[in-house]
This record gives structure tokens, C-alpha cells and sequence, in this order.
């Protein structure tokens, strides 16, 4: 199957990126000043992040689809606002994670972004959950760019007046060269930051305009290292379906009153697992050297017994040194657990520790 390339390629190849494949496309990896570099002027400044690859998928319909929708997610959108967001899950009877998402109200309906390798087969579970009623569409014609870091709102707003006036987790449409652009302010880096969907024709002047305002931009490797010390999730590492959100530690984003209620995919296990608790759990882990244990890396209790593994590994440039997360036994997940990492053969003493690693700095509004 031939590779697919973003809007953005062009203009990726004419910045000097180092380019991989990743969920079919070509993507960058990083750029001439690499992956610390970038991942520091992301925290300090503003990030440019191609996230065209992911899945925009817009569901149109009546009254009827905010209760077909819940009983697919286990979120309270009777009551989501417009325009506002949330986190969520597509999940399997057995509470499985097909993916992880980010919904959105929008007037006559949802947009929803998917993840890259997902999306497509996302799609075709929730046209059959919700048989075919519904106008749905997956826009392949709208790019997805992400502006990430204390600088990003003052270098937006400069090109979209009015931005700064979001709250996180919250959108709306604007304008950009008399065309229709959604913007949230939202992100993956912990930090401030909004994605921003433009048709595919104006992506390059866009982004062109935010690197002559100063903004760079950044590839996959540091958006990689930012989210990870963030202790945000990557699905196919952190979450798939063989994991189910109580376990991932994610049962915040999970709505009590849904819960409560039990008529959503997989309630019947969250439900018996938020009760009864789990057997593994996803925790923070920080080794105490300078060793990267990455992913695969087996982890073992005092007393030489393996207990879990490592889902995610790398070093931390904000915190100037490695981090980890990973599932272990939930008798070890506790703060200050010492356990023990075995990387090329040898192991090497960690700590279990709270998350993030490196402290967010959203916008704080009225639906955090």
C-alpha cells in the first residue's frame, strides 16, 4: 500500500525533516536541531505539530443521537456544552480499548478526533453501532495542526483574533483567509495549546504564518517526550484491548453519572472493576540512574518477581532525566514502591511514582 503524505509534506521536506512511517504516512520524526531541542522549545515557547494523520470524523443528526452516542461512550452529552470537549473511549463489551478519543458538540452534532491507525476501523464499529442512522464522515480534506506551548495564544491569536478567549477544552469556529477553521484549546504536550482544522488547500499558508511568527516545527520524537512527561496515554502502548480505562487509571474521564446508570459498551466490567478493584494498573515509574527502560521492559518486585512492564520509556529533557510508565501488580503501585528494571540483562532499581512527571500548564476554565 503506498504511504500517504500530509498537506504539510512539502513544506516538512523544504525544513530539513527526518521523515518515518507512522499509522501509513510519512511523517516527521524530528527536524536539523533534534528531538531535546525541540521537545525545550515546545515547553519555552510554541510547537508546530502536523497531526493531519488523525481521524476527523464528523456524526450529523437529530435528537435521537446524543442517546445512541451514550450508549457507545460513557459520557454525560445531554449535558456537554457547545462547543466544549471531552476525553473518552470506544471500548468493547469487556471494556477494551479500541481507542481513545476526544469529542466535541458541535451545532448539529459531534466531531470526533481519532487516532491515526484507528480511525478507520473506528469507524466502521460506530456506523454499525449506530446502524447506518446517522450522517457520518471522516474529512479527508481538512489538515489538523496543533500549536503547543506558553507562546502558542499570543502567536495564534495574532492570525486568529479572538483564540485567547477559549478555554481549555473548549472551541469554535473562526475565521482564516475568509474560510471556516475549528479551533480548540486542547493538546497532547502538556502545555497551553490549541489543534486548529483548515482545509487542506490553506494548511501550508497557515503554518508558514506561524513560523514567521515565531513558532517551529516539531515532529513526532518530542511530541513523543512532552506527552510522555506529561503522563498522557499513546494508544497501542499505554491503551489497547487488552486494557480497559480503570485499569489505565483513567477512570476520571469516565462520568459518574453514567456509571451510575450502566447502559453504555463495557459498564458491566468498569463498573465491577471501579467495585472490586483491578489486578494490574498503569503507574508513573522513575528509575534511579540514568537508564532508559523502554517499552517491553520487564519489571520485578524486591524479591526478584516479575510484576509488570513497561509501556512507554525515554529520557525526560524538562526533568533532566528518564522517565517510564507501565502496568504493574496493583499490590506495587503504590507511591515510593521500589522495584527493579531489567534492561540488557541487568537490573536496575525504580521507583513507583505519581504522574505527571513534568506539571501541565493548561488554560484553566469553568468546564476543567
Amino acid at each position: 500500500m503506498k504511504t500517504k503524505k500530509t498537506s504539510l509534506y512539502q513544506l516538512h521536506h523544504n525544513n530539513s525533516a527526518k521523515f518515518v512511517e507512522f499509522a501509513g504516512y510519512q511523517m516527521p520524526i524530528q527536524y536539523s536541531d533534534g528531538i531535546v531541542e525541540e521537545h525545550k522549545f515546545t515547553r519555552s515557547h510554541a510547537g508546530i505539530f502536523d497531526v493531519s494523520h488523525m481521524g476527523q470524523l464528523f456524526i450529523y443528526g437529530s435528537d435521537d443521537l446524543i442517546e445512541d452516542l451514550e450508549k457507545i461512550f460513557p459520557l454525560d452529552l445531554k449535558n456537554l456544552e457547545m462547543n466544549h470537549s471531552k476525553y473518552s473511549f470506544l471500548m468493547n463489551d469487556e471494556a477494551g480499548i479500541y481507542d481513545d478519543l476526544i469529542i466535541t458538540k458541535i451545532e448539529k452534532g459531534f466531531m470526533i478526533i481519532l487516532n491515526a491507525a484507528c480511525k478507520d476501523n473506528d469507524f466502521k464499529i460506530i456506523s454499525e453501532l449506530l446502524n447506518d442512522k446517522y450522517k457520518m464522515e471522516l474529512d479527508k480534506e481538512r489538515s489538523l495542526i496543533a500549536l503547543q506551548g506558553p507562546k502558542s495564544s499570543e502567536i495564534l491569536n495574532y492570525i486568529i483574533n479572538g483564540v485567547n478567549d477559549l478555554n481549555f477544552m473548549s472551541g469554535s469556529w473562526f475565521k482564516f483567509l475568509e474560510k471556516k477553521v475549528y479551533v480548540t484549546r486542547s493538546g497532547y504536550t502538556g502545555e497551553d495549546g490549541f489543534e486548529v482544522s483548515i482545509i487542506n488547500e490553506l494548511a501550508e499558508k497557515f503554518t508558514t504564518e506561524l513560523i514567521d511568527r515565531g513558532a517551529k516545527l516539531i515532529g513526532l520524537g518530542a511530541r513523543d517526550t512532552l506527552r510522555l512527561e506529561a503522563g498522557l496515554c499513546l494508544y497501542g502502548h499505554e491503551l489497547d484491548r487488552g486494557k480497559t480505562p480503570v485499569e489505565a487509571n483513567l477512570k476520571w474521564a469516565i462520568s459518574k453519572e453514567r456509571i451510575s446508570q450502566g447502559n453504555f459498551i463495557g459498564s458491566r466490567i468498569i463498573t465491577k472493576q471501579l467495585s472490586d478493584g483491578v489486578n494490574k494498573i498503569r503507574v508513573g515509574i522513575k528509575p534511579e540512574g540514568k537508564v532508559i527502560a523502554r517499552e517491553k521492559t520487564k519489571i520485578f518486585n524486591q524479591s526478584d518477581i516479575y510484576i509488570g512492564e513497561i509501556t512507554s520509556g525515554t529520557f525526560g529533557p524538562s526533568v533532566n532525566g528518564p522517565v517510564a510508565m507501565g502496568y504493574v501488580e496493583n499490590d506495587f503501585s503504590k507511591k515510593n514502591t521500589k522495584v527493579f528494571l531489567e534492561v540488557r540483562g541487568k537490573k536496575h532499581p525504580a521507583n513507583i511514582c505519581g504522574l505527571p512527571f513534568y506539571k501541565k500548564s493548561y488554560v484553566k476554565g469553568a468546564n476543567k
